[in-house]
């Protein structure tokens, strides 16, 4: 997706040393787009979750006369990752003036769906508002939603009015959730936005020096698998790192199983080796209980959303 891009040409604008009238243009054409806000349906029920984490369960007609925003997400997706603080500081700064902000926890992968990984996960993001955990797809079928992270900007009246798929148009989301409290009756705004200085896994990526994609290590969608032999699905196997790696290939060393989502490292010493090219390279790993697991590798990822592509 393209949405970052605005928002990156408008960073780097004032990095530069951009006038102040430049800045004040670009925020009055975010405003003038906020301001052209349809009515895109209604809401869809949310009464979908399995369990609710942070708050009892909610739904959409008892949260009528409030502001929503709902946040569909998932803990390994690091394009969500990179719209959390903002997702946060929103939370947290409109929350007395009647934003209702609900997580909405869609797992990707098996593993996400433990729901004490769950918790460990909103514990060290420090996320305090509800979460709805979706793990039977329940909500997520119901707004027809595709991607991690997607937006869902809910007026008083439990009318959609914008959606935002995927990082970016941060100043835009924001001057919306003032809008649509505005219109709620929650006071005048001054078209300030809050103040938000990501770090770590937060940071936006480096886009102009990306030259390699996500990869997959299971073997239903493991791609540029270079160790010696191929992969052996469903087995032990010892697998050794070749002489050399081209841009974007992957090996293992040691004894591992390929699993269809992840592999798994057997006996210790093991290894796994990727050449790419980017600021960043993250990979998704823990304790999977029989071993260690790798489930996927990412380096800050092509696009600045996961579309989800299985049913």
């Amino acid at each position: 997706m393209k949405a970052h891009q605005f928002w990156l040409a408008l960073a780097l604008a004032c990095a530069i040393g951009a006038t102040s009238a430049d800045v004040q243009h670009k925020v009055q054409l975010v405003t003038s787009r906020a301001a052209q806000l349809p009515i895109e349906g209604k809401v869809p029920s949310i009464d979908g979750a399995i369990e609710w984490l942070n708050s009892p369960p909610l739904t959409a007609a008892g949260l009528r006369g409030k502001v929503v925003l709902i946040d569909f997400w998932t803990y390994t997706c690091v394009n969500w990752r990179r719209t959390l603080p903002y997702v946060r500081a929103w939370a947290e700064t409109y929350k007395d003036r009647g934003l209702v902000v609900i997580g909405v926890h869609t797992p990707e992968f098996d593993i996400e769906k433990d729901i004490e990984r769950v918790r460990q996960a909103m514990k060290e993001m420090r996320i305090d508002y509800p979460i709805a955990i979706d793990s039977d797809y329940r909500i997520w079928r119901a707004f027809n939603n595709q991607y991690w992270p997607a937006l869902y900007f809910v007026d008083a009246q439990g009318h959609i009015r914008h959606h935002q798929f995927g990082e970016g148009e941060y100043q835009q989301s924001e001057l919306i959730i003032q809008q649509l409290l505005a219109e709620a009756g929650n006071g005048a705004f001054t078209h300030d936005l809050t103040s938000i200085d990501p770090d770590g896994f937060e940071l936006a990526a480096d886009w102009s020096d990306l030259k390699s994609p996500e990869s997959y290590i299971g073997y239903e969608r493991a791609e540029n698998f270079s160790s010696p032999g191929g992969a052996v699905s469903g087995k032990r196997h010892l697998y050794a790192v070749p002489a050399r790696l081209g841009l974007n290939d992957w090996a293992l060393s040691g004894d591992w199983t390929f699993g269809k989502e992840a592999v798994v490292l057997n006996a210790a010493n093991g290894r796994i080796a990727y050449r790419f090219h980017a600021r960043d390279r993250n990979l998704i790993m823990g304790s999977g209980g029989a071993g260690d697991f790798a489930a996927v590798s990412r380096a800050d990822r092509w696009t600045a959303a996961r579309r989800r592509s299985r049913s």
